[in-house]
């Protein structure tokens, strides 16, 4: 089911009473109540993938149990073994199979043996699998690591895994933070019901006026890019910068503020990331519960940054390539991650990465510096410029639309289609990153602007947003980019 869909404005409204007026003094009834709806939601795609969630919410749940149990630190090795190689086997055989498959012949022809027949499956990738066989393995992890006791209670275990707000794409939650808010009584809350709604409405603005209505175009300039002069080109590799974080932080948004509406705080996705001064700042702001995730449990386990330059050097570039491999069964996002463990590396050899871990660009002050806004230009194209590897279908489209930028026409008028439509396009964005720039001191755009206005002026911000999207939400609803890793 769709945040965008039809089916989720008659799914939510409807779990959301049955939750807070049939069944609020009742907290095992409301977790009973959210993992039917977070089934109902998953398996509204395909029942049978149902299944493969259960399962691992099985294995997880007993892990976690004996893990707790156990005095022997062999014996808890064991079974953080067992749910680490569980997922991951499950993980890597939707994902990964026919990848390193058909890798393994390519790598053996290149030694004379070409007359070995591909052998793969026809693989679905179950959606959101990447995402909640992590979210299992960070309660494993935190009852290993004593930052988490196991819950004995199966349904809110099972809730925790499936929370539909951000089951499919996000974000991708530590037991530790999640579910004890689930074991607990919660209680409706005004404030943070109308902050749920706000949310709910800017995800939906960002995602439906914005990222859709640049879907088009990108695709028009990646499937035509031999046609192309550079000028189009490199605008299109602008609109697919901001389109895939408008597509990605707008369910985010929703996700979080979908949570909110049922007394539950995600964690943050992404804070104003094109924004960023360095690559460092960048990656602070950009896919949070991602980022972290791979810190906390794969680079500090690994050593961090507390060993040798060469030791730490090793563990960056391997974080960013595992990072780009979970994105997908391809060779182009271990490319992309690697192009951007290039670009932080040099940071962290004078000591610049952490710089600015807590400051917000030019805040007070309405513009920029002439320092910061080239900073904020450069970190934003070296990203775009690794866009091209994460959108190009192969590594060698990639290149082919990198060098189509860089030829000759690069400075020549972009060719879209309608000059009126060209310019309300160029208009919308204006207005989209206006508000991001003035509410960038917030946790979320619109938030932050509209607590120092009045009534009158949220509200008019407020109905201009819903009449934007109800003018341009499609026939058909359009999924999300990141249902696909």
């Amino acid at each position: 089911m769709l945040f965008n869909s039809k089916e989720f404005i008659l799914f939510l409204p409807t779990i959301f009473i049955l939750y807070w007026f049939i069944f609020k003094n009742n907290i095992k009834v409301q977790n009973f109540l959210l993992l039917i709806s977070s089934y109902f939601f998953y398996g509204w795609w395909d029942w049978r993938l149902l299944f493969l969630i259960f399962i691992s919410t099985l294995v997880d749940y007993y892990v976690g149990q004996n893990i707790y149990i156990s005095k022997n630190r062999r014996v808890r090795k064991f079974y953080l073994s067992l749910s680490i190689i569980f997922n991951l086997t499950l993980l890597g055989f939707f994902k990964y199979f026919n990848f390193f498959i058909d890798s393994w012949v390519n790598f053996i022809s290149l030694f004379g043996y070409n007359h070995l027949s591909t052998w793969t499956l026809n693989i679905v990738l179950p959606i959101g699998i990447s995402f909640y066989t992590f979210q299992t393995m960070s309660y494993s992890l935190d009852i290993y690591y004593n930052k988490l006791k196991p819950t004995w209670d199966f349904i809110s275990f099972a809730s925790f895994v499936s929370f539909f707000p951000q089951l499919v794409a996000g974000p991708i939650e530590r037991a530790s933070n999640l579910l004890p808010q689930i074991l607990s009584k919660r209680k409706f809350k005004y404030e943070q019901g109308v902050q749920g709604l706000r949310l709910i409405l800017w995800g939906l603005f960002k995602k439906v006026v914005i990222a859709d209505s640049l879907s088009w175009r990108v695709n028009y300039c990646f499937e035509n890019f031999e046609l192309l002069d550079g000028g189009t080109l490199f605008l299109g590799l602008i609109y697919f910068s901001i389109q895939i974080y408008c597509d990605f932080s707008g369910y985010s948004d929703i996700a979080i503020g979908t949570a909110k509406l049922f007394g539950i705080k995600l964690m943050s996705n992404f804070k104003f990331p094109y924004f960023s001064r360095n690559i460092g700042e960048f990656w602070r702001r950009w896919h949070i519960s991602l980022s972290t995730w791979f810190r906390d449990y794969m680079y500090i386990p690994l050593g961090g940054s507390k060993g040798s330059i060469w030791f730490s050097i090793r563990n960056i570039f391997l974080i960013f390539i595992i990072s780009g491999l979970w994105h997908g069964a391809n060779w182009k996002f271990m490319l992309w991650g690697l192009i951007h463990s290039l670009f932080y590396i040099p940071l962290f050899l004078v000591g610049k990465n952490r710089k600015y871990i807590f400051s917000i660009v030019s805040k007070n002050n309405i513009l920029p510096t002439f320092r910061e806004l080239l900073q904020m230009l450069l970190t934003f194209s070296v990203t775009s410029i690794a866009w091209v590897f994460f959108r190009a279908e192969t590594l060698a489209h990639a290149w082919s639309y990198l060098k189509g930028i860089f030829s000759k026409s690069l400075f020549a008028i972009p060719q879209f289609e309608g000059n009126t439509q060209s310019t309300i396009c160029i208009l919308l964005l204006v207005f989209f990153m206006a508000l991001e720039w003035f509410g960038r001191e917030g946790d979320f755009a619109i938030d932050h602007i509209t607590k120092s206005q009045s009534r009158l002026k949220r509200w008019l911000l407020y109905a201009f947003l819903i009449f934007l999207i109800g003018m341009y939400i499609p026939t058909n609803e359009n999924a999300f980019i990141y249902f696909q890793f």
